[in-house]
């Protein structure tokens, strides 16, 4: 695919795809993985502004989607029979094969591992001015792989 000339081509937001434990996430809208460091900051005597430094790290994110499957409450009944913390591995690819980042380097990936979903989890909704269900689902990931 061969460059515009005279104009750049961001990463379109609307290009790419979602996966959980490996699966598309077909009725995905909007994906979101952040990282957060944690900073120290100090100053000893004399100097004028502080020094920085990483001591470790968040990972959160976000998925809003349309419901069109029952995973979510799956998951849920697991652990309400076991015990057990459900746990899964998130990836999100923007894959826009007309950017100027893709050009130079192909789909940009993320995956995080040792998901935990976090906050509420909607079992259900009924709205008499709704139009169609969609739950946005937050999460911590342990690491990023």
């Amino acid at each position: 695919m061969s460059k515009m000339e005279y104009n750049k081509s961001p990463i379109s937001l609307r290009e790419g795809k979602v996966f959980i434990d490996g699966v598309e996430c077909m009725d995905s809208l909007k994906c979101e993985l952040k990282f957060t460091p944690d900073v120290w900051s100090g100053k000893q005597l004399g100097e004028k502004s502080p020094s920085s430094r990483w001591l470790g790290f968040s990972i959160t994110g976000s998925i809003t989607r349309r419901r069109s499957n029952n995973w979510i409450k799956e998951a849920i009944k697991k652990y309400t029979k076991t015990g057990a913390t459900p746990e899964f591995t998130i990836q999100g690819v923007m894959n826009d094969e007309n950017s100027d980042y893709y050009e130079d380097h192909g789909s940009d990936v993320v995956t995080v591992v040792g998901c935990v979903l976090t906050g509420d989890l909607l079992l259900t909704m009924l709205d008499s001015g709704g139009e169609v269900v969609e739950d946005t689902i937050t999460f911590s990931a342990k690491d990023i792989v």
